[in-house]
């Protein structure tokens, strides 16, 4: 039965995405738990504290707000039915906790204006999904940082909220969410963030360990003819990545469309030597992006006949 909620969530944000007017009105599940992480950030998070304090502070609050999430689900499962119905109803409830359709919005987004060679716009664009500064980038560098959200976010905006809801149903998906968005927003190395943020950003590499790798499996089997340099490239580069998980999906994808990823950015006016995943491979542009989004809709089509093979 989680097997065909996590199908139901996948389909219907695929068909609708979360739509404007619904966002207008209500806002988000995760701008709800953002929210709440903002207040605990600023309400707990003293920087007069010591370093020991501000992260047992951060380990409880990482604790809290998952066991939140977890509870709110297990609530919303006990007034369900049980059945297809019932399973069917919990897709519909996880249905703005995957990505499908958002994430290859987002990205098209940017892939659309810079194959009309309007830099500036595509700057604009990708600037919503990553966080380097957009204007140190040519046309080059936005797709690849476009790519390299795909990728990593096909991991943790798809693939690992629905291995979640597979495994535990609402509560697994619900908790998975309030991890990744904790990361998102305290999970940094930053003077302010590096006690306090420390324990959402460990359980966070932890939760995506087995959903990195498996996306970057989709993407390999995705990749058709190319599949064994994919999986020669993310065998070889994943590593090379300063996450332990995102080198996953982004070498599978670089390897998939033969191109290479990563490398320099600028932070905050800083310079970041970042090292390439397949250094050999040649500089994307919007054609490469255009092929990275098919590459994704294959993915995603494969990991929904896992499910539908599951569920039957």
């Amino acid at each position: 039965m989680f097997a065909l909620s996590m199908l139901v969530a996948m389909a219907v944000e695929a068909a609708l995405g979360w739509p404007d007017a619904v966002y207008r009105r209500i806002g988000h599940p995760v701008t709800w738990a953002g929210a709440l992480i903002r207040w605990a950030d600023l309400r707990l998070n003293r920087e007069n504290d010591p370093f020991w304090l501000r992260r047992a502070l951060g380990v409880l609050v990482c604790l809290g707000i998952t066991a939140v999430a977890w509870g709110l689900g297990l609530g919303v499962v006990a007034l369900l039915p049980k059945g297809v119905f019932g399973a069917v109803l919990t897709g519909v409830l996880a249905w703005p906790l995957v990505a499908t359709r958002s994430l290859y919005d987002h990205v098209a987004r940017v892939m659309r204006p810079l194959a009309q060679g309007d830099l500036a716009g595509a700057r604009g664009a990708v600037a919503m999904i990553v966080g380097r500064d957009p204007m140190t980038l040519d046309s080059a560098g936005v797709a690849r940082a476009g790519l390299e959200s795909l990728g990593e976010s096909a991991s943790d905006g798809v693939v690992a909220p629905v291995f979640w809801g597979l495994v535990f149903g609402l509560p697994g998906i619900a908790a998975y969410k309030a991890i990744n968005t904790m990361d998102s927003m305290i999970g940094h190395p930053s003077p302010r963030h590096s006690a306090f943020g420390w324990a959402a950003a460990r359980l966070d590499d932890v939760v995506n360990l087995i959903p990195a790798r498996l996306t970057a499996l989709l993407f390999v089997i995705a990749s058709g003819r190319a599949w064994r340099r994919a999986l020669a490239v993310t065998w070889t580069d994943a590593g090379h990545h300063r996450s332990p998980n995102a080198g996953w999906p982004e070498a599978a994808l670089a390897g998939a469309l033969g191109i290479r990823l990563s490398g320099p950015r600028v932070y905050d006016g800083e310079v970041t030597l970042e090292p390439w995943v397949n250094a050999t491979g040649h500089d994307p542009s919007a054609a490469e992006m255009q092929q990275g989004l098919r590459l994704y809709v294959l993915a995603m089509l494969a990991l929904c006949g896992i499910l539908a093979g599951v569920a039957l």
